[in-house]
């Protein structure tokens, strides 16, 4: 387009300018965005989603004049969570902003505040070199399983806050329901109280499932992935994946993990090597800068797997999702049939995995 024509979009980039006043007119900007992204996309905005993009609205009309209120969108699986935040923060333009995954962040907050452990203050140095002068930090997939991270989640938020950043955060919980584990909940409640006193806390709700509709993911690379059972050399050669892998140990982290490699940029893990070990998301992390197609071998039925092998798979699931990376997965048994478990988080995995293109013996 013509610079000299003054698309909608980017009269909504000069009137989110650091220097414009609070203007009304761009929550109208906002919710025409999102209308017209919805119809593109033959979407039908449900009443909760209604309500949330008029919330958006609202509060990016607030941010020229640093007065508005961070936003906890909650929900099921597949009402809309991601594509409300990613608008969002498209519709945003050239403000200072960062959209990150929760795993990706929380994982390089805890190795930059082991690389500044000498300093006054870790927490606020590793801040200063993740977000430099970002005003908008969008989180996606919000949250906690870990007292540890429980506890390093009130010094974050706190920090967030006093430093005026604009949150908006996505999770399949409400507030109430993080960290559920009666354990550890009660030692959780000052980060629950902090998000309720600071943030306005939104229910995204439907019956509409998004990542079942026919079309959901025709532009994402990770659900052109397959799964495949059982996995035998006639539909691997069917499928174009009949190229003889290498042997290799990979060095991650000062782990060793063993793999093998179809090429430079194509890698084969057994469930084994990379779920049931030591694994954490800050390997997968390093992983995925080093190769671009992912197969993961051997998937059993999770519901036999211990509780920490099913959370890495699920670690695992949502970076190759987030990052878009294509991936084949190779089970025992109809996908349906492999994803038992007890990891609340599960029924997330099981929505994503389920987008990938199943293939069976008579297929």
């Amino acid at each position: 387009m013509p610079a000299w024509i003054r698309s909608p979009l980017r009269a909504l980039r000069q009137r989110l300018s650091p220097r414009a006043p609070a203007d009304a007119a761009v929550d109208a900007d906002i919710q025409r965005f999102f209308a017209d992204k919805a119809r593109q996309q033959g979407y039908t905005l449900s009443d909760g989603q209604q309500r949330v993009i008029a919330a958006m609205a609202q509060q990016a009309a607030r941010l020229p004049a640093g007065r508005p209120c961070s936003l906890y969108l909650h929900g099921q699986v597949g009402r809309g969570k991601s594509w409300l935040l990613d608008g969002f923060y498209n519709a945003l333009g050239d403000l200072p902003k960062r959209r990150l995954h929760f795993h990706d962040f929380f994982a390089r907050l805890h190795q930059g505040m082991f690389e500044h452990r000498r300093e006054a203050d870790a927490l606020d140095v590793t801040l200063d070199h993740l977000l430099g002068d970002c005003r908008v930090l969008c989180f996606d997939e919000f949250h906690v399983h870990d007292i540890g991270d429980a506890m390093l989640l009130t010094r974050l938020y706190k920090a967030l806050f006093a430093r005026d950043i604009f949150l908006l955060v996505t999770s399949n919980y409400p507030p109430r329901g993080l960290l559920p584990n009666p354990l550890y909940h009660q030692r959780f409640e000052p980060v629950i109280r902090l998000i309720e006193e600071r943030m306005q806390v939104l229910e995204v709700g439907g019956e509409q499932d998004y990542r079942a509709l026919p079309d959901a993911g025709r532009q994402q690379r990770f659900t052109q992935g397959h799964y495949l059972w059982p996995g035998t050399a006639e539909q691997l050669q069917h499928l174009g994946f009949a190229t003889p892998a290498a042997d290799v140990v990979l060095e991650v982290n000062q782990r060793q993990l063993r793999a093998r490699v179809r090429d430079e940029r194509s890698v084969v893990f057994d469930f084994a090597s990379i779920c049931e070990q030591a694994t954490a998301v800050i390997d997968y992390l390093e992983l995925i800068q080093r190769f671009e197609h992912w197969t993961i071998e051997g998937l059993p039925d999770l519901e036999d797997c211990t509780i920490a092998a099913q959370q890495r798979f699920i670690n695992l699931v949502d970076v190759l999702y987030d990052r878009d990376k294509p991936l084949l997965l190779i089970g025992e048994r109809p996908l349906a049939q492999s994803l038992g478990g007890s990891v609340a988080d599960l029924a997330r995995t099981r929505s994503r995995l389920g987008q990938l293109q199943q293939i069976g013996p008579h297929t």
